[in-house]
């Protein structure tokens, strides 16, 4: 016996197996349970949701024997529903209009839709990729569709529902089929892989799932491909390879070091992923999810994953939506360019190119032929070496004494928010011979160069000296942004509190019953 494709032995022949549709699905029962059927309908969806499917089941509600009249549960076993489940019924006519275009072939669909069913309720014609029909056959389908017979109805599937004619689209009943979650998509491969007794790992099943956006003969046919692949096991390897996609960790440390600007460390990940032969427009795809995610999470802190959060508690806003926009515009001209390869590599250095921090260092490199020659590690050591030993004393006693005095200073300093969000969640530690020892936690202690940069710089111009920075790992006392929200949460409550002893305004809102929104509520500044 021939093999039998999962996409066409797994589809279902019922209402109840269609996954991801309910608001179709429950349409449609309701509609057949009230015997009020519309005499035209539209299914409209990507590929692979269900559309032609649910055209043959609603076709079998209609013409099954197991009932006087239309049932929403097709028995399935009656000759109607088994000749439109084998495709020979006479009374169920499907067409493709991509294969027929042409007015004559509609014409003669119309002739025939007068002389009733040779032996069910019910002819019903379904016509797959309806938008592809010609202007002129769906002006001559027009009045039929009006005025149909009682014992004739129409389904349209289409792809692009945009594309039908007003005039047909008012005649009809339109149904919008969504693509399914791939939370939807992933029970029904385990329930198919327990069915076939293959077995799977986790890691395969999402990576299948995910690379079928939302359609699910897609997921199917990935899942057939990577069966065969594996030799009858899926495993997270195997898969990786068929699909081109990539370890998310490398995906990770890549955006991680576009972030910090550091180009050579971008493209020395970038050779790395170029080794595994992935599919670029996918890595693409990756970024912009990932930015996506990174933006909620700055939203709302809603991200179960740490390396979100993370990255989220470092990156500024505008900068995340400026990547965000620059990944979504290469993608959107990824198939304009001779080479995916190149299309993501220019991606790449257009990120950089407009990462602020790349434009600091830049500044100071060409402030001084000499900084040509140096890294910016070695400039930053520069900096710390050629500390002036003037005025040590002088210093000491002006600058720092305790963590109030840095905090201070931090609120003065005129620096990027890429630098604010690291030295503003460090603490004061002590002030040493010239040398200043900031405590900060773990994910805030490794800071980027070319924000150290930055920071040394404007520490350096501010206080008119040389002053060493030193980073420990350590307990974050009231930290500058940790005050200064603090502060910010006092004057609030300053405020809501001389609003609501306000004889006045109480007065005011007695007299109207009104209410007082709290987060109208705003400090003077």
């Amino acid at each position: 016996m021939s093999y039998e494709v999962l996409a066409r032995k797994y589809r279902p022949t019922n209402f109840e197996e269609v996954i991801g549709q309910d608001h179709v699905v429950k349409a449609l029962k309701n509609s057949i349970k009230t015997e009020k059927i519309h005499q035209a309908y539209i299914f409209a969806g990507t590929r692979g949701v269900g559309k032609t499917t649910l055209a043959r089941i609603l076709a079998k509600c209609m013409n099954c024997e197991s009932d006087t009249k239309p049932t929403p549960h097709p028995c399935n076993k009656c000759s109607n529903t088994i000749e439109i489940n084998t495709g020979r019924s006479v009374d169920f006519l499907e067409i493709d209009a991509a294969s027929n275009t042409g007015v004559d072939k509609m014409r003669q669909l119309i002739e025939g839709v007068e002389y009733k069913p040779a032996k069910s309720r019910y002819n019903i014609y379904l016509i797959d990729e309806v938008h592809m029909l010609s202007t002129a056959s769906f002006n001559a389908l027009l009045k039929t569709l009006e005025e149909p017979p009682s014992h004739s109805i129409f389904i349209f599937a289409t792809t692009k529902p945009d594309s039908i004619p007003k005039t047909v689209q008012s005649r009809c009943l339109q149904l919008n089929l969504k693509t399914v979650s791939e939370e939807d998509l992933i029970k029904h491969l385990k329930k198919i892989l327990k069915n076939e007794e293959i077995k799977y790992d986790d890691e395969s099943i999402a990576l299948i799932a995910n690379s079928a956006s939302g359609s699910v003969r897609d997921a199917l046919t990935m899942l057939d491909q990577a069966i065969a692949h594996g030799n009858g096991i899926l495993e997270k390897g195997n898969v990786t390879d068929l699909l081109g996609t990539i370890d998310n960790s490398l995906i990770m440390s890549l955006i991680k070091s576009i972030i910090d600007g550091d180009g050579v460390r971008t493209f020395n990940i970038f050779s790395q992923i170029e080794e595994l032969s992935p599919e670029y427009d996918a890595i693409l795809k990756n970024l912009i999810s990932i930015f996506h995610q990174i933006a909620i999470e700055q939203v709302l802190k809603t991200s179960d994953d740490k390396e979100i959060k993370e990255i989220s508690n470092v990156l500024d806003k505008e900068f995340c939506q400026l990547l965000y926009e620059i990944s979504l515009n290469a993608y959107s001209k990824f198939n304009a360019h001779p080479s995916p390869k190149e299309a993501l590599e220019m991606c790449i250095l257009r990120m950089l190119a407009f990462n602020p921090l790349v434009k600091i260092s830049d500044n100071e490199v060409n402030s001084s032929n000499n900084l040509e020659k140096k890294s910016l590690k070695k400039i930053i050591n520069d900096k710390q070496n050629t500390n002036s030993t003037k005025n040590i004393e002088s210093s000491e006693e002006t600058h720092f004494k305790n963590n109030n005095d840095w905090i201070n200073l931090f609120n003065s300093l005129s620096i990027s928010p890429f630098a604010r969000n690291y030295f503003g969640n460090m603490s004061f530690e002590s002030y040493k011979n010239m040398c200043l020892t900031l405590s900060a936690e773990k994910e805030f202690s490794n800071v980027p160069e070319n924000i150290m940069l930055e920071f040394q710089t404007e520490l350096d111009n501010l206080l008119k000296e040389k002053i060493q920075i030193n980073i420990i790992i350590g307990e974050v006392v009231n930290s500058p942004l940790l005050a200064n929200k603090e502060k910010e949460k006092t004057k609030q409550d300053l405020s809501e509190k001389d609003i609501n002893n306000n004889k006045d305004i109480q007065q005011f809102i007695n007299k109207f019953n009104g209410k007082l929104k709290t987060e109208s509520i705003k400090p003077i500044k």
